[in-house]
């Protein structure tokens, strides 16, 4: 086999798995670690995968901290389908806490109220969607606005929290990588999401599958302090049942229980 046809296997085995272990690569294609190493040197130099801790994945982790309206045109339907599935589990006279970031926007645009429900978000465009549903009583948190994703941050939208216990919290996050744990760009979204989550029984993230693997600048929480993950079908198998084994309860929203428009 020449070093050309393993790189190959190599991207294709990614590909399915997402990431993949040094000893594991090496097994499957009867070769070296040290062989390996070296086709991973090769491959990221030609930036087709990232290096990290003995295992290779498929695009580097480290996401740069884009605008809202980039974000608004990725991953558009499984959003909207995360958002559905989000949404179905509020219950009547709900109180729930929304973080702030595209997925949320789409959760909030699923929201159709059967009764009273108390939100309280970050996001200036989640309240903005709500704005017009009677039976929600909005809390717009205040603070500092980050322009890059129209939501506030900082020591006034957390202090305003020490009032309030809410029975959710649905988060979206750049990065969730299942070792380090969920991340964001922002320091200072990350510290307030802490808050939210101390809020809050129990938080719930929505992350469409590109998002695992990968990790943010700034560390929001261990993978033991989420309990439930709505994610879209594309999640690699085996990220899904380790989820699982660490106890969190793992959510596939897709197409197959809706009916197109």
């Amino acid at each position: 086999m020449t070093k050309e046809e393993r790189q190959s296997i190599i991207l294709e085995l990614l590909i399915q798995h997402n990431s993949i272990l040094v000893t594991d690569l090496a097994t499957h294609l009867n070769v070296s670690s040290v062989t390996i190493r070296k086709d991973l040197t090769d491959l990221e130099r030609e930036k087709k995968l990232y290096r990290n801790h003995g295992k290779a994945i498929l695009i580097d982790p480290y996401i740069d901290n884009r605008n809202i309206s980039e974000k608004e045109k990725l991953y558009v339907e499984e959003k909207r389908l995360i958002g559905m599935k989000a949404a179905s589990l509020i219950t009547p006279k709900d109180s729930i806490l929304i973080a702030s970031g595209t997925t949320m926007h789409a959760l909030a645009r699923s929201i159709v109220p059967a009764d009273e429900l108390t939100v309280i978000t970050a996001s200036m465009e989640v309240s903005n969607i709500l704005a017009s549903e009677k039976n929600i009583y909005i809390i717009q948190l205040g603070g500092i606005l980050r322009h890059s994703s129209l939501s506030v941050v900082g020591k006034y939208a957390e202090n305003i929290l020490a009032d309030f216990s809410c029975s959710k919290l649905f988060i979206g996050v750049d990065g969730i990588d299942l070792d380090f744990g969920i991340t964001t760009t922002n320091m200072m979204e990350a510290s307030l999401n802490r808050v939210m989550m101390q809020t809050a029984q129990k938080t719930i993230v929505l992350a469409d599958s590109s998002k695992f693997g990968r990790r943010g600048f700034s560390k929001i929480a261990d993978m033991e302090d989420v309990d439930h993950i709505i994610t879209d079908s594309r999640i690699p198998p085996s990220t899904a049942l380790r989820l699982e084994e660490m106890g969190i309860e793992v959510t596939i929203a897709d197409s197959v229980h809706h009916n197109s428009i």
